[in-house]
């Protein structure tokens, strides 16, 4: 009888575990804010040298080339001001086409050290979850999962965000899998992604900006 009391206890503790572990998992991984939130304001052209060099200064811009194009794009918001520290978000830059990213992104803020450029898992989080990203992110290069373009990384007070990005055209050489943003491109080619990252890098949600 001692036993039988011992198992059920046992599996009482056992749920009773699952369920403070689902329950953090959920509270943990809940949105402190939708996205609307916001008020999410975007700008998106294709400038020429001296007019990206002008918006990002004293950030400097690659130098383009014959048949390079330059795409400029500024992104600002407001956090609301009951949300958590610690957010943050990315600024992802794709061609709808094959959602590829830029090679390498230049980018600035009125708080220059909120923000930088690279990549990290926080888009493969996202393109698990939304259908419309399932191709983006990472990919098997050589044996291991890296990712062959750049997006921004922006503390929540970073707004508002100025970024450009040289575009080359497509190199014949590069494999598939290293494919990156090229040229040519128009501005019904890209789409321009919100990502909301919590503390401790769990993605909240993604949205698609409309400039």
């Amino acid at each position: 009888m001692r036993g039988r009391r011992g198992l059920i206890v046992s599996v009482v503790v056992l749920l009773a575990g699952v369920a403070a572990i689902a329950g953090w998992r959920w509270w943990h991984g809940r949105a402190p804010y939708p996205p609307e939130a916001l008020g999410t304001r975007t700008t998106l052209e294709l400038v020429d040298q001296a007019t990206a060099a002008a918006a990002l200064r004293p950030v400097n811009v690659e130098v383009s080339g014959k048949g390079d194009q330059i795409l400029l794009g500024t992104v600002s918001w407001t956090v609301p001001a009951s949300a958590p520290a610690g957010g943050s978000f990315r600024l992802v830059l794709l061609d709808r086409r094959t959602m590829a990213l830029p090679g390498f992104l230049s980018v600035t803020s009125p708080r220059p050290e909120s923000v930088g450029s690279g990549s990290d898992d926080t888009l493969d989080a996202a393109a698990g979850r939304y259908d419309w990203l399932a191709r983006a992110g990472t990919r098997e290069i050589d044996g291991s999962f890296r990712s062959p373009g750049d997006f921004i990384t922006a503390d929540a007070d970073a707004s508002p965000v100025t970024f450009a990005a040289v575009l080359h055209p497509a190199d014949p050489r590069a494999r598939p899998q290293e494919a990156v943003m090229s040229a040519p491109v128009t501005l019904d080619d890209v789409l321009l992604v919100l990502i909301g990252v919590g503390p401790d890098g769990q993605v909240y949600w993604a949205q698609r900006l409309s400039p």
